[in-house]
């Protein structure tokens, strides 16, 4: 119907037409495409959040668990595959179709081509025709042999003389035929319950497949009711890809003026800090020269007053080591060698010819004058209002705003209208009209299915009466012939039980006799349709081999390459499969990529042409951004870092400094000298002469402590800025060259090159704005493959077909002729035993009779 093929049409919205509207737009050039692949790759487009497609939920759990009868299942088809161990016949099924086996006629089965395909077929069918002859040949002679039996036994053969011979073995041959027919009649027990079982199997099945049925019809609905909000969920993300470029068109400055500013930043900014740490470089240079100047101050005057102070403590020590004590012997010695280390109390150091640092101090504070951190930081300034720049500079799309909207609006509005353009609520209004008909029709039929179903249960049952009354003369035969059997009675003299019972045999025989062959040829009809059904239909349908035959090239006409689009589309050259799509269906994958309909409705070209257009592109080709107002560095920073290169911190003596740092403040160290000097007063007699050796001990620490170690931390304070100052000075020129050469190439670039950077930022900007809409696409298609109308219940209905046809009817037809056939053939047996033994439950007419006394053997 016309509406089916609307509904899967609309699975695919971005269909035909798009080849039209590609005619009104025009191609995109080629040497567009190859200059876009020379590009450098753009950057990461930031992820745009589509949401979640409405999903369905399917109720269909097409799996069928047998339970204890799956043990009966799994023994039938052991059986059949010793009947027909074959592998399906693929090839030779496709030939028979291919040659319109069905349409020869009889002068045409002696061609050479259809002669093979017969035979190979007879050959796959070898098993089957030769269980099925065996039936046929069972069916036909056991009427004849039945005949011929009561033929035989009214003339008194085969068992038919009322007379029984004496034998001395005679118990164990009634033993053994009495085991036999009861081992006989339990194995025909057993195949009675299994057809018994399988019969009654069936019908509990019938009532799974409404279940079956109402689910899948459920699964439709909801399909059909679901995939309208999907296919309109998908239009309506338009809107979120759309917004989002508006946004990003409308903050143009701030977003294009930071990537230009980015891709300049790579050279500017390094060049302003070079610049900006000068200027740190010029104010600690002026921190060290102060820092020089005055400890070369408190040097100066503290090294002198030193000078004086250890010029006192030494007079004073010697005039002490004159006195007349110094004289004795023991004590001379000790005096005298102090006496020679007095020369040691002096200073080392001379910082009154260091050349002093005021000039290049004075040089620059005048430099510090112009304050260079704050020229820079008005070139940072300047440099980062690019965006401002470039926001005020595209004005222009500003102003196109409004028309990029109206363009990006009426692109949502012909994908809208596009989609709308298929019937979609209309078509699946109809399907699920069509789906509530044919579920109603379906129901209508269940009463008739349960009133057939329980005719076949009574045919079923009925025949399984028939063996029941044969088993049911058995045992009433054995349970009367071994009650009432005496052992003593001669043959003549036998009672009126065992009589019954082997009338009630031999009963059993004739009812066996007129039953038998009806009962093979019901068995032998079952096995051919059903085992074959099995191995050609439900066996292929399992393994998925019965799909291959239908996807099977050019199989229905030699000029339409596949069955299923020829089919469903007219175009029989998709490469469209039967199993492809149901696999597809059984991944619950959406029915476009089931159905392959990218081939024919290609939503990515569609959109691809509808969203990215000329008009579109050449809004931005006007994109023109002048960044020559921007200005890193003014003439006055520039004119103060020569005035610093300048300022004459170079030329300062820093090694006459060092050398002096280097000397240490006195020739000896001090606390050293008292240590010493106690000792030797220890060596001394106590007396005043020691007691004035440690004054001068505790004079010389003051020393230290007031003078010495003040100047100590002057001279490391001067020791550390001539190391800055030394580090500072070394180079400047060139250093200062350096800053200077960098800042004028990130001014020339800016100036000359900014051109080119802007452009290939441009085509990065629009890239960003077309990954948006490359996202929306690539979001659709997934949603198409995988989400939009996922066609479970395609495969469900698929999967429960097989259920119904296979597991439950099939299955069960076959293991009701499989137990049904045992019995059959088990009644040949029992029809031997029974009339063997009936002979020794029977009252005979006449018996052997032994004169001389002896006595009558059983």
């Amino acid at each position: 119907m016309l509406w089916t093929r609307w509904l899967v049409l609309l699975l695919c919205w971005g269909a035909t037409g798009s080849e039209q509207q590609a005619d009104e737009r025009g191609a995109v050039p080629a040497e567009v495409r190859s200059d876009s692949r020379r590009e450098r790759s753009p950057p990461p487009v930031e992820p745009l959040d589509f949401g979640f497609v409405p999903a369905a939920v399917y109720n269909t759990h097409a799996y069928y668990e047998p339970g204890s009868m799956g043990i009966l299942f799994h023994m039938v088809h052991a059986f059949l595959y010793m009947v027909q161990p074959n592998l399906f016949p693929k090839d030779l099924i496709v030939k028979v179709i291919q040659q319109n086996m069905g349409g020869i006629k009889i002068e045409e089965w002696r061609k050479p081509e259809n002669v093979v395909l017969l035979l190979q077929w007879i050959q796959y069918e070898s098993g089957f025709l030769i269980c099925a002859t065996f039936g046929v040949v069972f069916v036909v002679l056991i009427p004849i042999i039945a005949m011929c039996f009561c033929m035989c036994r009214c003339c008194d053969n085969c068992g038919g003389e009322m007379h029984q011979r004496q034998r001395k073995n005679a118990d164990c041959h009634r033993g053994f035929y009495t085991a036999s027919l009861i081992a006989t009649t339990i194995f025909i027990i057993v195949g009675v319950l299994i057809a018994l079982a399988a019969n009654h199997n069936i019908s509990s099945q019938v009532k799974s497949t409404r279940r079956l049925i109402n689910t899948n019809m459920r699964d439709l609905k909801t399909f059909a009711n679901n995939t309208p909000a999907q296919v309109d969920y998908l239009t309506a993300q338009y809107t979120t890809a759309k917004n989002k470029v508006l946004s990003d068109l409308d903050n143009i400055g701030p977003l294009l003026g930071g990537r230009i500013h980015i891709q300049l930043e790579k050279s500017v900014i390094p060049s302003l800090d070079t610049a900006l740490r000068m200027a740190g470089a010029m104010r600690e240079t002026k921190e060290a020269l102060e820092n020089v100047s005055s400890s070369l101050e408190v040097l100066q005057d503290g090294v002198g007053k030193l000078q004086a102070s250890l010029s006192g403590e030494r007079a004073s020590l010697s005039n002490t080591l004159s006195d007349p004590a110094c004289t004795n012997g023991a004590v001379s010695h000790t005096c005298n060698t102090i006496r020679s280390t007095l020369s040691q109390l002096g200073i080392n150091a001379d910082f009154s010819k260091v050349p002093d640092v005021n000039h290049a101090l004075a040089n620059v504070n005048t430099v510090l004058k112009t304050d260079l951190s704050n020229i820079v930081q008005k070139g940072y300034a300047s440099f980062n209002d690019t965006p401002r720049l470039v926001k005020e500079q595209t004005k222009n799309i500003v102003a196109a705003l409004p028309r990029v909207k109206g363009m990006l609006d009426k692109i949502g509005a012909e994908i809208t209208g596009f989609s709308k353009m298929f019937p979609v609520e209309a078509s699946l209004a109809n399907f699920t009209i069509f789906l509530n008909e044919r579920h109603k029709a379906i129901e209508s039929y269940y009463p008739q299915i349960d009133q057939m179903d329980f005719y076949r249960w009574i045919a079923c049952v009925a025949v399984l009466c028939m063996v029941v009354l044969v088993l049911a003369f058995n045992i009433l035969g054995l349970l009367c012939g071994n009650c009432g059997y005496d052992k003593q009675a001669t043959p003549t003299t036998r009672g009126c039980l065992s009589n019954t019972g082997g009338n009630l045999l031999m009963a059993g025989v004739g009812f066996s006799f007129i039953f038998a062959w009806v009962l093979m040829a019901i068995v032998t009809t079952l096995f051919v349709v059903g085992g074959n059904v099995e191995k050609l239909i439900c066996e292929p349908l399992a393994n998925r081999q019965l799909f291959k035959i239908i996807d099977t090239p050019f199989l229905v006409h030699p000029e339409k390459r596949n069955f299923l689009p020829g089919m469903l589309f007219q175009n029989p050259n998709i490469d469209l499969t039967l199993g492809g799509m149901y696999r597809e269906c059984y991944d619950n994958n959406g029915l476009y990529h089931a159905l392959q309909l990218e081939t024919m409705f290609n939503i990515n070209s569609f959109l691809n042409r509808t969203v990215y257009n000329r008009d579109l592109a050449k809004v931005f080709d006007s994109v023109q951004v002048d960044l020559q107002g921007i200005t890193l560095l003014e003439q006055a920073g520039r004119d103060n870092l020569i005035n610093f290169a300048n300022s004459g911190i170079g030329q300062i003596d820093y090694q006459a400094y060092l050398t002096e740092v280097n000397k240490g403040v006195t020739l000896i160290d001090l606390l050293s000298f008292c240590s010493d000097l106690e000792a030797q007063a220890d060596q001394l007699p106590r007396g005043a002469l020691e007691n004035a050796l440690r004054g001068h001990a505790s004079s010389i620490r003051s020393i230290h402590r007031e003078q010495v170690v003040p100047l100590e931390q002057a001279m490391s304070t001067l020791h550390q800025s001539i190391k800055q100052l030394q580090k500072t000075s070394n180079d400047l020129p060139v250093k200062v060259t350096n800053v200077l050469s960098a800042i004028d190439a990130a001014e020339y670039l800016i100036t000359h090159n900014a051109s080119h950077v802007v452009k290939q930022e441009t085509k990065a900007y629009v890239q960003g704005l077309v990954g948006y809409f490359k996202q929306y696409t690539e979001w659709v298609k997934n949603s198409l493959t995988a989400e939009v109308a996922q066609c479970k219940p395609i495969s469900n209905i698929v999967d429960s077909m097989e259920i119904v046809g296979c597991s439950f009817i099939i299955d069960s037809v076959n293991t009701f002729w499989f137990g049904l056939g045992g019995c059959c053939i088990l009644l040949i047996p029992s029809i031997i035993f029974s009339v063997k033994l009936a002979k020794y439950y029977r009252r005979m007419d006449t018996e052997d009779v032994f004169e001389d006394g002896q006595e009558n053997w059983n």
